[in-house]
């Protein structure tokens, strides 16, 4: 009997739209209404932000290759989890899996419940909490959607994404083709933004966080149908779309608003629409952005609490995770447990007045850190699994995967020097994970199950 088909395990119900759907939700966040400002400032050039934006769209599809070839020969609802654990052993993919349910995946779904909550607070607010509330209330309902099932998680990520790529395609429209002439504006003295002239370093670790999310589509590559050819073409396809959406915004932004007026913008997004149709261009931003946010949570979920099924699958410490709903078709406790910490994120996040940008900086450094180690275990599951049949290979190898590899350790060195004193509160999520660890091997009947 094939994995696939086993009771207890996930099922291959993923068509190649559900598919390219799904990346492209999690790839288009809210991050592209917000960073290119910030991007445009860290390269002080027009010729280099476009140059950057073209450079994160063509180092994700290096990193799609490769991805693709993990995804087809060793398919699991684990995904990058499943890769490092057959690569380096259990203690490495815990160590990955831990930071992925506590900080990497739970805080992206905190963040951008957090951004939806800001934008819906433009249209209905709530008072002074108004954000939080919304944050908390779109966790919940969201982590109920996805309880039920992957049909229902799937259709509704199916919408959001159709009305967030509607939403881009309004901007360039209004840059491109309605925006009034930029008013030039004198450049500015002491009051510059902290970014202007942060270097391409940082610029690419903006750029490549508002690309973040192709790579969560390893997570569904055992519910794809036809995966040995959908998941390369689902890869392909939709980093190819959303390179060409992002572009295509950069170039509305600056013909709308001018580079200098980018440059200084808070919300870039709001200033162009606000530009061409007022305060109802503003209303209909804060609209578009939730929706954009609202997408990036709903596929967050989907994808997170699947390597929390791995993980509890795995360690019978944390076996109530690793339990697969047949009639959803999906992990459901490990879905409620993501929502619980999610929501326990928002709470946090509502105490200590964190937004966005420290969690952002908080979780950069881990991710890169375990993005490089995927990137490696492509060359160690070659050596180690030759005779695994792989239906894609990455071309150009080794060449090809080694420039992914350089580029994460490049993007790692940089997220470490530019978020110096954040980054040691990652590392500090990976010391409790790794005491944990240490604890459950050393109770006989916590050991981490065997894996073929």
């Amino acid at each position: 009997m094939s994995a696939s088909a086993q009771p207890g395990a996930p099922k291959p119900t993923l068509t190649l739209f559900d598919a390219v759907a799904m990346i492209v939700g999690l790839i288009v966040g809210a991050g592209i209404f917000g960073t290119p400002s910030i991007v445009a400032g860290a390269v002080e050039s027009e010729q280099l932000l476009i140059a950057v934006w073209i450079a994160g769209g063509i180092f994700s599809i290096v990193g799609a290759l490769c991805y693709s070839e993990l995804a087809t020969a060793f398919p699991s609802a684990g995904g990058e989890y499943h890769f490092l654990q057959r690569a380096f052993g259990p203690s490495v993919a815990f160590l990955y899996g831990w930071a992925r349910m506590t900080v990497i995946v739970a805080g992206s779904i905190a963040v951008f419940a957090y951004l939806f909550g800001d934008y819906m607070s433009r249209v209905i607010n709530f008072g002074p909490y108004s954000s939080p509330i919304w944050a908390a209330l779109v966790v919940g309902v969201l982590t109920i959607v996805n309880y039920i099932g992957i049909r229902e998680g799937k259709l509704t990520q199916n919408v959001f994404t159709v009305l967030e790529v509607s939403g881009l395609v309004l901007i360039i429209v209004a840059g491109l083709m309605l925006a009034p002439a930029p008013v030039a504006q004198a450049a500015a003295g002491a009051d510059k933004p902290w970014y202007i002239g942060a270097g391409i370093g940082s610029a690419m670790v903006f750029v490549l966080f508002t690309y973040g999310g192709w790579n969560d589509a390893a997570y569904i590559s055992a519910e794809v149908r036809d995966r040995e050819r959908n998941m390369v073409r689902a890869l392909l396809f939709s980093i190819g779309l959303v390179t060409v959406l992002y572009v295509l915004v950069n170039f509305a932004y600056l013909k709308g608003l001018g580079y200098d007026r980018m440059v200084r913008s808070d919300a870039v997004a709001a200033d162009l629409l606000k530009a061409v149709w007022g305060t109802a261009g503003e209303k209909l931003i804060s609209i578009m952005i939730a929706i954009a946010a609202l997408t990036s949570v709903n596929g967050s979920m989907i994808v997170g609490a699947r390597s929390n099924y791995a993980l509890g699958r795995d360690w019978p410490v944390l076996g109530f995770l690793g339990r697969w709903d047949e009639a959803s078709g999906s992990p459901r406790t490990a879905m409620v447990v993501q929502g619980v910490i999610a929501l326990g994120l928002v709470v946090f996040g509502a105490i200590q007045n964190a937004g966005f940008k420290g969690l952002v900086e908080y979780s950069l450094p881990v991710f890169w850190g375990f993005f490089m180690l995927v990137g490696v275990a492509l060359f160690v599951l070659r050596a180690k699994e030759p005779n695994v049949n792989r239906p894609f290979r990455v071309p150009g190898y080794p060449v090809v995967p080694a420039i992914f590899v350089a580029m994460c350790g490049y993007l790692l060195y940089s997220s470490l020097m530019y978020h110096r004193t954040h980054a040691l509160v990652g590392l500090g999520v990976l010391a409790v994970g790794a005491v944990i660890m240490v604890l459950a091997r050393r109770r006989p009947s916590a050991q981490p199950a065997p894996r073929a």
